[in-house]
């Protein structure tokens, strides 16, 4: 079954009576030379479990099946959960699930899959709720090989922009705490149907299996991020001192210029490991309550 073709698209989509639903972000590929590099891309181990989140009628995850042990598909609208047992129908190693990603347990749904081996994630991710999953997955705590998902191009500069550049943000330091991450390709807006107003671009990030960089205190490292990216304008320690009221601006000017940094540098223009640095810096003056 081609599911990259339009016209199997439409008779399928007329049989069961369904049809885009915008709230879900619902885009489908009808690419199949891309479908199938995601497929091969998402990670190197072909005996692994892929959580795919958001399969919508099955085109990627069709060629998952094909090519890795398992599948676990989470499907957030019911209307779909008959489509996929009839376009995944020959498949014995797919497990089809009506939830919300945002909503589901994945520590207890994938505890049986990381017994088995290695889990990784992959998924076209609606634009809209793309750094809500991204984070609840970074943050759960979960051994992910790799996540590799497909996401609006601009938020995908963002995601892998090195520091001092202008796509540097509080999203990228944060993503280069869990891991690393890196472009595959771009997926013009023509390769969808209906076809967005954007282009897309696969990303995939490389879990870290022990971090390279370990902070004091992880929250004071989110706080500190938190607080240089939310007045980029401002400099360091200005900006600083707005995110942490209870020390005074010549104690972060001290903290800034302990770590090498001219207080008056720009939050954008440090890595993740500067960071790390900076917060245990800031660590020490804070209440120990934190």
């Amino acid at each position: 079954m081609n599911l990259c073709d339009v016209k199997t698209v439409r008779n399928i989509m007329e049989a069961f009576n369904i049809s885009f639903r915008k709230e879900f972000g619902q885009n489908f590929l009808i690419d199949r030379s891309v479908v199938q590099n995601i497929a091969w891309e998402c990670c190197e181990d072909e005996d692994s479990t892929i959580l795919e989140i958001g399969p919508g009628i099955g085109t990627l995850t069709y060629e998952l099946a094909s090519c890795r042990r398992e599948v676990v598909a989470l499907e957030i609208d019911r209307g779909l959960i008959p489509v996929l047992s009839y376009t995944l129908g020959e498949f014995d190693n797919v497990k089809v699930i009506n939830e919300d990603v945002m909503e589901t347990n994945l520590e207890a749904l994938l505890a049986p899959y990381f017994e088995k081996g290695s889990v990784s994630v992959c998924a076209n991710l609606p634009y809209y709720i793309t750094t809500p999953i991204l984070m609840k997955l970074l943050e759960c705590g979960l051994p992910f090989d790799y996540i590799t998902i497909m996401i609006q191009a601009e938020v995908a500069d963002r995601l892998c922009a090195k520091a001092g550049s202008k796509d540097y943000g509080a999203i990228t330091a944060v993503l280069a705490y869990y891991g690393e991450a890196e472009k595959l390709f771009k997926v013009p807006a023509g390769k969808f149907l209906p076809a967005p107003k954007v282009d897309s671009t696969v990303i995939r990030i490389r879990l870290h299996k022990q971090k390279p960089y370990v902070p004091r205190n992880e929250a004071v490292l989110f706080r500190t991020i938190k607080a240089a990216f939310g007045q980029r304008r401002k400099t360091l320690s200005n900006a600083l001192s707005a995110g942490f009221g209870e020390l005074s601006k010549e104690q972060i000017t001290q903290a800034i210029a302990s770590c090498g940094h001219d207080p008056n540098i720009r939050g954008e223009r440090l890595d993740i490991a500067e960071f790390v640095t900076l917060s245990d810096a800031l660590c020490d003056l804070l209440p120990k309550t934190e």
